[in-house]
């Protein structure tokens, strides 16, 4: 009974949003906010504004972990404002590799051609990893320590997909080497030598 009466308020709760408001088209020219995009006018919305070809296109992959990255994000889609999803291609050339990183939104990443590794690190600091091939998917749980390698002797393609209109990112070997972050506290915090640590920064244009 309880669940049939938390359905039917579930069910009014989204027919009241629905029939308030579709869609929020973020408005690029008004000023943003911790909550997101500011609404276009609806009379100012167009179909293009929830269409995006970028992800038709490889990524450059002329960096050093050779991968390219294409987004379709609320930044580059206005159509997203709110919706809770968007898009990457990652293109990984033989040996590219996707670093560890975290996002604050769920992924899902189906791989569209190639070979790839495929994990992440749970908080518990026990590694799901697993070989993937062409048509297969996986999910990546929000928050955690992730990362994609090619596996194989061509290219590979993969597209993944957050519970974000913007995810965010942040690259752990950019976090620690490509910033101002003392070098001395770096080691302390880490237990890494000192003199590997000034490699990477002058690898990746760290400082201090």
């Amino acid at each position: 009974m309880m669940i049939s009466i938390f359905f039917m308020f579930s069910l009014i709760l989204s027919s009241s949003y629905a029939a308030v408001q579709d869609f929020c088209v973020a408005d690029y020219k008004a000023p943003t906010s911790p909550a997101g995009y500011a609404c276009k006018n609806p009379s100012d919305v167009k179909v293009d504004d929830f269409v995006y070809s970028g992800l038709g296109v490889p990524g450059n992959i002329s960096n050093l972990s050779k991968v390219g990255i294409s987004a379709a994000l609320v930044a580059q889609v206005p159509g997203l404002n709110g919706l809770g999803l968007s898009m990457v291609r990652a293109d990984l050339e033989v040996g590219g590799v996707v670093p560890l990183h975290t996002h604050r939104a769920s992924e899902a990443i189906f791989v569209a051609e190639g070979k790839v590794i495929a994990g992440f690190i749970a908080s518990d600091n026990k590694a799901y990893v697993k070989n993937l091939k062409k048509g297969d998917f996986m999910v990546l749980p929000r928050s955690l320590l992730h990362f994609q390698v090619n596996a194989g002797s061509t290219p590979a393609l993969v597209y993944a997909l957050f519970s974000s209109d913007d995810p965010g990112v942040q690259i752990l070997q950019n976090a620690l080497f490509q910033n101002d972050f003392q070098t001395e506290l770096i080691a302390k915090t880490t237990l890494l030598d000192t003199a590997e640590i000034k490699k990477l920064k002058a690898l990746l244009g760290g400082t201090n």
